[in-house]
């Protein structure tokens, strides 16, 4: 009964948010890897007066405050790559999947909020790698690999606010493999291209079989949204000794973030939870 009724509570708060307008909000595409800039759209002249609050229900983290008054809160595990720009905004460094989720940025004089909060939901592309003998998930991964083994490189997008099905027949989010040259490897009879997506997250995996002119070559997974490039991942073999099976791979990233949200959006301050479309 009580998992029914929290069923319930989410579909009331999806339908308040649905009924608020909160298409409004920024939603910002990085890789991991990457460093991200998040407005804070309310910002008053004085940083002084800045919150920046992360949330995220799939995590299990619940509501964490990462700068309060201008100050970031050293107790919270990623302070050490957070920090304030002079406009008020939130820089993260080397962003990982641990920092998808939403971004609150609210304003506090003398104790009381001023304004509604504004909301950033910072979605994470991230690459994973795994071969016949070994597997990594790492954004910038080694692994050992050789000519004739079976590689798969699986690209996933991680999605707060909105499910997969929404993010790609709303929004038009797509998910690709390219070669250097941008062609779609599906195209391609070599590649196994296989595209899929969980409750929320849109994944879309390569599996192919390591040739060795395949030394130094490079696949890229990019998304774009209504055909606009909005970030990308790199994917490079490196043979450590071309005529030896010990090799190295390395995952890297080639394209930036774009902002696609209006900046005069209003969120209702009490919700906290994510919008999920499907």
């Amino acid at each position: 009964m009580a998992d029914k009724c929290d069923l319930c509570l989410l579909g009331l708060i999806i339908l308040s948010s649905l009924l608020t307008g909160t298409s409004g909000d920024d939603d910002v595409f990085i890789s991991s890897g990457e460093n991200v800039s998040l407005s804070c759209n309310n910002a008053l002249s004085d940083c002084k007066s800045t919150t920046w609050i992360y949330s995220n229900i799939f995590r299990r983290r619940g509501r964490v405050e990462l700068i309060t008054g201008g100050i970031k809160n050293k107790d919270t595990e990623r302070h050490e790559r957070l920090s304030l720009e002079s406009d008020c905004s939130l820089n993260i460094k080397n962003v990982t999947v641990e920092d998808y989720g939403v971004y609150t940025c609210r304003q506090y004089v003398n104790g009381e909020q001023q304004g509604p909060g504004a909301y950033v939901y910072l979605n994470v592309l991230h690459v994973s790698v795994s071969s016949s003998s070994s597997s990594s998930s790492s954004s910038s991964s080694q692994t050992e690999i050789s000519p004739g083994r079976s590689v798969t490189l699986s690209c996933q997008l991680y999605s707060y606010r909105y499910s997969c099905y929404y993010w790609v027949s709303s929004e038009g989010v797509e998910l690709l493999w390219v070669n250097q040259a941008g062609v779609d490897l599906k195209t391609d009879s070599r590649y196994q291209i296989l595209s899929s997506s969980d409750q929320y997250d849109c994944i879309i995996t390569l599996t192919t079989t390591l040739l060795n002119e395949d030394d130094n070559r490079e696949w890229r997974c990019q998304l774009t949204r209504r055909d606009q490039l909005e970030t990308s991942v790199r994917y490079t073999v490196k043979y450590s000794d071309p005529a030896d099976t010990a090799s190295e791979t390395e995952v890297s990233v080639t394209a930036g973030s774009l902002y696609r949200g209006r900046k005069d959006s209003k969120h209702p301050e009490e919700i906290e939870m994510p919008t999920i479309l499907e």
